[in-house]
């Protein structure tokens, strides 16, 4: 994944520079000493200098890929990782260096989302959109230690950060649930020579979800449509496979309100908790 992101901002870089006839080297070796005394023409480096997680976009979750017959497929959601590169530019006179340094700058803020047409290898198809971030002040701020440890001469350099998914989990199958009650309680210790706990029973609250269908044609899922728990104000709207979720709710009898795409609200009467199945409508 890594190695075709590397060829992705290749790939854009080569567009927006523009870069014809080889004219200028784009590269992704560490910028050493030696390295830097065997370029033979203007180059643009990007040295990767870290990878790390990115909290901001974590999301520890399950995500449902399908249902069928009662069996719903399941996987954890992918992870999200920044990738750091240090971008710099090189050529035998300082002001080429500039010039082509400001030429980078500009064809990579005009892509703060990498397009899909420029996204190469296993970077196609991405889960979520490809997230860029030229010059972030809070990065690079000592660049000095990066020179030293590469054992060059300084110049000017900027971070360029791309945040990436990946997606290391295994689809498995499972029972599909449409109830779960969740119990409240207070655990305490009465005596501190006792090791026993008891727990003071609390309310239990129900936890459900079901799917609306077009009446007639149960394959016909209908998304976008918003149900709501009359009186409560507790709400939901279907997604793409025309499934809603809500709760929690204390265990009763409820109605249910759904909206659909034509004609007037439809009202169902669901008991909390219930089976699988009676929390399924067809409008």
């Amino acid at each position: 994944m890594i190695a075709d992101l590397d060829e992705t901002i290749r790939k854009l870089l080569i567009k927006e520079l523009p870069v014809r006839n080889g004219e200028i080297d784009i590269k992704f070796e560490q910028p050493k000493r030696e390295w830097s005394a065997r370029l033979s023409k203007p180059t643009v480096s990007l040295f990767l200098y870290d990878v790390r997680e990115n909290n901001v976009l974590r999301t520890h979750q399950w995500d449902q890929i399908r249902e069928v017959n009662g069996t719903v497929t399941r996987k954890r959601s992918p992870m999200r990782v920044d990738c750091f590169y240090m971008l710099t530019t090189w050529a035998a006179d300082p002001e080429d260096e500039h010039r082509l340094l400001t030429r980078c700058l500009m064809a990579l803020f005009r892509y703060p989302i990498l397009t899909e047409d420029l996204l190469v290898g296993a970077m196609q198809k991405p889960l979520f959109e490809v997230q860029a971030r030229l010059a972030a002040h809070d990065r690079l701020t000592n660049p000095a230690e990066v020179w030293a440890s590469l054992d060059n001469e300084m110049r000017p350099s900027v971070s360029y950060i791309v945040s990436l998914a990946l997606d290391p989990w295994q689809e498995f199958d499972t029972p599909a649930v449409r109830t779960y009650t969740f119990h409240t309680g207070q655990a305490f210790r009465p005596d501190r020579e006792k090791r026993l706990q008891e727990v003071e029973a609390g309310p239990s609250l129900v936890y459900f979800g079901g799917s609306i269908r077009e009446k007639g044609n149960d394959k016909n899922p209908l998304p976008g449509i918003q149900v709501a728990v009359k009186g409560t104000g507790y709400f939901a709207t279907t997604d793409q496979r025309g499934h809603y979720h809500l709760g929690g709710l204390l265990p009763g009898e409820y109605t249910l309100v759904i909206w659909p795409p034509k004609g007037k609200p439809v009202e169902k009467l669901v008991t909390l908790p219930a089976g699988e199945g009676d929390y399924d409508i067809w409008v």
